[in-house]
């Protein structure tokens, strides 16, 4: 069974991140042997002064291959996991999508791509929980993360939006690598522009910093770059860190 586990506003400016939350939830569901998670990808929402945020509104989704049996035990264990580990004053939100009960998944993407955009009401996001079968679930607070997490979980599935968690590196900043080195070893699905050209592996790029930050596109793993400055020897660099932000 796949699912799509999404959560949002666990923490406060002092504690750590919804990130670093999502990150224990995958290592807990493994160690516990009931499947296999992917990454992690951070998904930004609208910023506005009418939505209560820690400091970016982002969510967290993470995709999980799990024992069919175990699906109410992955709701449990995210329910309870939440409402110990949030911080306190947070208002955490969980989403937990069963991909294989074949749902018109339209109407969750579409919300995703409403959220990033607009004011979206709690109403609204459970309107949407009801209609496809969705776990929705308030866990501290207001409970208006549950518009963050159902959110995330729809632009996790348009396979383009948001940025993995973490950074990749492969050298100092100035440095160059091929891109076929950069793809061997399977942290990497592709390098593309950002426009979204693929690039050849037969070329090389510059690297712009030390770290690396890929993005979610066409449902892969993508290194953006883009065009070098006249002159130099290499056609195309890696982004910074703000750079891959305005994506």
């Amino acid at each position: 069974m796949k699912l799509l586990i999404a959560i949002d506003d666990t923490d406060s400016l002092e504690s750590r991140g919804t990130g670093h939350l999502a990150q224990i939830m995958i290592e807990k569901i493994e160690q516990m042997r009931w499947g296999t998670c992917s990454k992690i990808t951070r998904h930004q929402l609208f910023v506005h002064e009418d939505i209560p945020y820690t400091s970016h509104n982002s969510a967290m989704c993470f995709e999980a291959e799990i024992d069919k049996h175990r699906y109410e035990d992955i709701i449990v264990f995210g329910m309870r996991f939440l409402e110990t580990e949030s911080e306190k004053g947070s208002d955490p939100g969980l989403c937990v999508v069963n991909m294989d009960n074949g749902s018109n998944t339209d109407l969750l993407t579409a919300f995703g791509w409403r959220a990033k955009t607009e004011v979206v009401e709690k109403s609204a996001a459970y309107a949407i929980a009801n209609d496809l079968g969705i776990h929705l679930s308030e866990h501290g607070g207001n409970g208006q993360g549950i518009v963050g997490a159902l959110a995330g979980a729809g632009l996790r599935l348009t396979g383009n939006d948001g940025r993995f968690r973490g950074w990749l590196c492969y050298g100092k900043a100035g440095e160059t690598i091929s891109i076929k080195d950069l793809l061997a070893d399977g942290l990497v699905d592709m390098v593309q522009s950002k426009e979204g050209k693929s690039i050849s592996p037969e070329l090389s790029v510059l690297l712009s910093e030390e770290k690396i930050k890929t993005i979610l596109r066409d449902h892969r793993q993508v290194v953006p770059v883009r065009n070098t400055a006249a002159g130099c020897s290499v056609k195309w660099q890696t982004l910074t860190k703000k750079q891959v932000k305005q994506i």
